[in-house]
């Protein structure tokens, strides 16, 4: 059997017989016939309004503890623990207050809301640490330690447990996960190292929930993949079966991309959902579709030629590979440098697409073809192969530097140009604002308003 699909007890023996309880958070024995993983869900909402909503959902589908989110809290006060616990009184809150300083303070006030676990970072002092563990037993409730970002987790681990920690946890921060990060590695390294239950959070869907409990978690934390379906019972109870049965379920959303896996993401994703996701960057304006409805991606063989000379262009062809996008920097100018022939060599080749800083001609028939043509200009008119130019070297079209191997998303709303670096990053933030419009696309189903989903009157500058 895969570690994906070992059981539960199987991939939790690490945590010496003691695991957390699904509901209340004390400690039980595995003896119960319980389960003995609890699912956690993350509320990473600012909107207390819709955390509630999405709760109330993902319990009814087996989730066991509620997190008011690090976002929530900020943006809700520890009024967000409060409500919670009100609307949730038989399931443990954890605050999720990723405590840098002030411990005692911090956990005091966390408790009296109603938490029953808090957080503190394991990159916190050793002074504040032991403070939170402190007030944590003083005030009733139960104490993480979060290794976000700690350089030696396992050792970490180790002094959190000496001190009387709770639990601790391996945690995939969100930008990190963008990056195509997961917490697999570590988790198995301080699962086996501390006897205390282990939590896992980083990007934890359907597929991977299993594997976290084959890799040590006693406590498997979901954010998105739970609060960005539109069904939230659904995703949760989703979710639990695959931490229960100790199997892989299958989810095309809610999975972070490596860099051998860019393409299936930015095949699913606009180029308005790039933009969003890159702090509103804008796509090269001038540049419009030959074909309403097209879309393409893939990583840019870049060409240089001079107005109207179509040498460069249709040599580069060659130097494609299949899938990727050929970019020519045509001074934005006429004559055409490329045409319905030039179309179907790149189309047999294989190519993605084709985006143009100048003219285009024998539109019809490109068209016919159905190639993802993209220019600033149209024109009948054909300039004359001269072999000025230069192939794969960097451009700047529509005031923006394009480089050999940048990844190019083209579709009705024009042309993004990701920067190879970046390009693994903000696909997976695309395809996260993309999972979230999802949900608010379902709420706009169930009646209510852009203006009410998106919160606008609160959010707006007073």
């Amino acid at each position: 059997m895969s570690d994906q699909t070992n059981t539960s007890d199987q991939a939790t023996a690490s945590s010496s017989g003691r695991v957390a309880d699904r509901a209340s958070g004390r400690v039980a024995d595995r003896a119960s016939g319980e389960s003995p993983v609890v699912v956690q869900i993350a509320l990473d909402f600012v909107d207390l309004p819709r955390a509630i909503e999405v709760a109330r959902e993902a319990v009814a589908g087996g989730v066991d503890w509620v997190e008011a989110g690090t976002p929530l809290i900020k943006a809700e006060g520890l009024q967000a623990v409060r409500e919670l616990k009100a609307a949730f009184p038989d399931h443990l809150i954890f605050a999720d207050l990723k405590t840098m300083d002030a411990g005692r303070i911090e956990v005091e006030y966390a408790a009296k809301a109603g938490a029953g676990l808090v957080g503190v970072l394991g990159v916190a002092s050793d002074s504040t640490i032991q403070e939170c563990i402190e007030a944590a037993h003083n005030y009733g409730c139960k104490l993480i330690v979060d290794m976000i970002e700690v350089a030696d987790p396992v050792a970490r681990a180790r002094q959190a447990e000496e001190w009387g920690a709770d639990y601790v946890g391996i945690h995939t921060a969100i930008d990190q996960q963008m990056r195509g990060a997961a917490p697999f590695t570590t988790l198995r390294a301080v699962a086996s190292a501390v006897s205390i239950p282990v939590s896992a959070a980083g990007g934890i869907n359907s597929e991977t929930a299993a594997a976290a409990v084959a890799a040590g978690a006693g406590i498997v934390v979901v954010g998105g993949a739970i609060t960005k379906a539109t069904d939230a019972t659904a995703a949760a109870a989703e979710i639990r079966r695959a931490v229960d049965q100790g199997v892989s379920i299958e989810t095309i959303l809610y999975k972070r991309a490596g860099a051998d896996a860019i393409r299936s993401v930015l095949e699913q994703v606009s180029t308005a959902n790039v933009s969003d996701a890159w702090h509103r960057q804008p796509s090269l304006h001038g540049i419009r579709p030959l074909l309403p409805g097209s879309h393409m991606c893939g990583p840019a063989v870049t060409v240089r030629t001079y107005p109207g000379d179509w040498a460069k262009p249709v040599e580069a062809i060659d130097e494609c590979k299949p899938g990727d996008v050929l970019v020519i920097d045509a001074f934005n100018s006429y004559p055409a440098i490329w045409g319905e022939l030039a179309t179907h060599s790149a189309k047999v080749k294989g190519l993605a697409g084709l985006v143009v800083w100048g003219a285009i001609r024998d539109t019809p028939e490109i068209a016919r073809i159905g190639f993802p043509a993209f220019s600033s200009l149209v024109s009948a008119n054909a300039g004359e192969p001269k072999g000025f130019g230069e192939i794969n070297v960097p451009l700047l079209i529509a005031g923006q530097t394009i480089e050999p191997g940048d990844w190019v998303v083209g579709d009705d709303d024009g042309v993004i140009v990701l920067p190879k670096a970046q390009a693994v990053e903000l696909a997976n933030r695309a395809m996260d604002v993309l999972e979230k419009e999802n949900r608010l696309r379902g709420e706009i189903d169930a009646g209510k308003t852009l203006a009410e989903v998106a919160y606008l009157q609160k959010w707006e500058k007073h």
